[in-house]
């Protein structure tokens, strides 16, 4: 059942940065289905993208500019007279990030004031998500973490995180913007053209039956969402702030709480392709945090959210997309 299959979301005017993003494809779609009107500003055109691959674009209103442009930002919520806004617009490469991170910065930090300095000075909107991460929390002895732990990146994406997140949220507190924010953990699902991700690299490595590779020593431990159960989360996020004002402000965990070692991953990955092959662990990652998983408590309990699928139910979901996008 698509989440916001109520009248909410039906013509309601809704912009969703990051359209051309893995997150943001899979959010459109769902909107679309739910019978969304949506504005979508778009830098770059990417054909491999699930907007466009899926023909998508066609449905929705583009407007071609930088999330950094608050005047054009402006015009976008202004002139579609917009409700709701998705803030997805980043950049999400972690070892991006620690390459190139004045353009991280730029788009992760810049482009998150503009579009809530944009969304201060367009009276229309009534509701404002935001995705923040994990990353945001930094490292933190405190596990699971849970949603009051202080913001305290390091590296330049988790740095970026929580300025974006802090910013979010300062909005609030100083012009009572109505934004709430998301934090979910490493995004998977069909979609996701970025080969250097464990699960994507693994199913295309395993489907050429050649060895998956391991850039860490596999010891690293993350928290993995399910890219559709992503999507539907923040629907029901921006729902709830309709529904109850008094959370506006609030930033909230979406995890289905599982933890695994990215050896563990794979593995399960190689199990249910039934494949037998060794995992080609290669040590070399760095900059990155070693243990990470989050708490979704206050979700289940302030959001009545729970995850549509188990994680083995989207794992097979996503070997089989990638076999069928493979096989073209």
């Amino acid at each position: 059942m698509v989440a916001g299959h109520n009248s909410f979301w039906l013509d309601r005017p809704v912009l969703v940065t990051g359209a051309t993003g893995f997150l943001g494809g899979w959010l459109v779609k769902r909107l679309l289905a739910a019978g969304a009107d949506l504005i979508c500003p778009v830098r770059d055109w990417v054909p491999a993208s699930i907007l466009i691959g899926e023909d998508l674009a066609d449905k929705v209103n583009l407007a071609c500019g930088d999330i950094t442009d608050q005047l054009f930002l402006e015009r976008c919520l202004g002139e579609y007279e917009v409700n709701t806004v998705f803030h997805l617009a980043a950049q999400s490469i972690v070892p991006i990030a620690n390459r190139n991170p004045g353009s991280t910065f730029e788009s992760n930090i810049r482009g998150t004031w503009s579009l809530l300095e944009a969304c201060r000075r367009s009276p229309e909107v009534e509701q404002v998500v935001v995705a923040s991460s994990d990353k945001a929390y930094g490292r933190q002895e405190t596990l699971p973490y849970h949603e009051d732990l202080p913001l305290q990146g390091e590296f330049p994406y988790d740095v970026s995180k929580s300025c974006a997140d802090l910013l979010a949220r300062s909005y609030y507190k100083t012009y009572d913007l109505p934004v709430g924010v998301t934090r979910c953990g490493n995004f998977f699902g069909g979609g996701d053209l970025n080969w250097n991700r464990i699960i994507p690299g693994t199913i295309r490595s395993v489907l050429r039956g050649s060895r998956p590779i391991i850039r860490s020593d596999g010891s690293y431990i993350r928290d993995y969402f399910y890219i559709e159960d992503g999507a539907a989360a923040y629907m029901l996020l921006a729902e709830k702030l309709a529904e109850k004002p008094g959370l506006s402000g609030e930033a909230f965990n979406f995890s289905n709480e599982i933890q695994l070692t990215v050896l563990e991953l794979v593995q399960k990955i190689l199990d249910l392709m039934e494949f037998d092959l060794k995992p080609d662990v290669r040590g070399e990652a760095d900059h990155e945090i070693i243990h990470q998983y989050l708490s979704a408590e206050k979700a289940h309990k302030l959001l009545g959210w729970a995850p549509l699928f188990s994680l083995e139910e989207a794992l097979l979901q996503t070997v089989n997309w990638y076999r069928e996008y493979l096989s073209r």
